[in-house]
């Protein structure tokens, strides 16, 4: 008898949980899985929707201030302040500039007054791309400003200080100064 109940309640228990395991199953996820190139136009697709929103942000920045600012191809928005009447800064001289960096918001980054003017080589040192593109825009003496999409600035990291990830910034530069850059020693 005892095992007669024994197995009864091992056969109830069993159908029980074959009853109950059957249709509780989490819905599966029956979409195969994406290929590089679904991952790569996702990203591009995301990367255009963002250099959008940054446009419109420029655009209600610019238009709240009422800047009178031109835009270049690549998305640089600037205004040319005080005109200088020295050579335009063309790729391959060293550029002798005092700047400040701030965000849209007004917060200030960066300024030269406290270390003093810096120089790069135009359109080759190590220079956020969107500033190689600015002070080929101006002339020994011009002092401008420029507002830089993220993609031409720091980008999606920021400058891991002051400049946060994916900021779009704002350059006030003065072009102090241009050199030609001595050739370099070829062997």
């Amino acid at each position: 008898m005892i095992i007669r109940t024994i197995h009864s309640a091992c056969v109830i228990t069993f159908i029980t949980v074959l009853f109950c395991g059957c249709g509780n199953d989490e819905p599966k996820n029956t979409a195969p899985p994406l290929t590089q190139k679904q991952v790569n136009n996702g990203l591009i697709d995301s990367h255009k929707a963002f250099l959008l929103q940054q446009e419109d942000e420029i655009k209600q920045y610019v238009q709240r201030h009422n800047y009178d600012m031109q835009r270049t191809q690549t998305g640089i928005y600037y205004q040319i302040i005080e005109h200088g009447k020295g050579d335009i800064a063309e790729v391959g001289e060293m550029a002798s500039v005092s700047y400040t960096i701030s965000l849209l918001d007004g917060t200030m980054c960066y300024d030269t007054k406290q270390d003093g003017p810096k120089q790069f080589k135009v359109g080759e040192d190590e220079v956020e791309s969107g500033v190689h593109e600015a002070v080929q825009l101006m002339h020994v003496g011009d002092k401008a400003m420029f507002i830089i999409p993220s993609n031409l600035a720091n980008g999606l990291v920021g400058d891991k200080d002051k400049i946060p990830p994916g900021a779009i910034v704002i350059y006030n530069i003065n072009l102090l100064s241009l050199t030609k850059a001595k050739p370099s020693l070829s062997k």
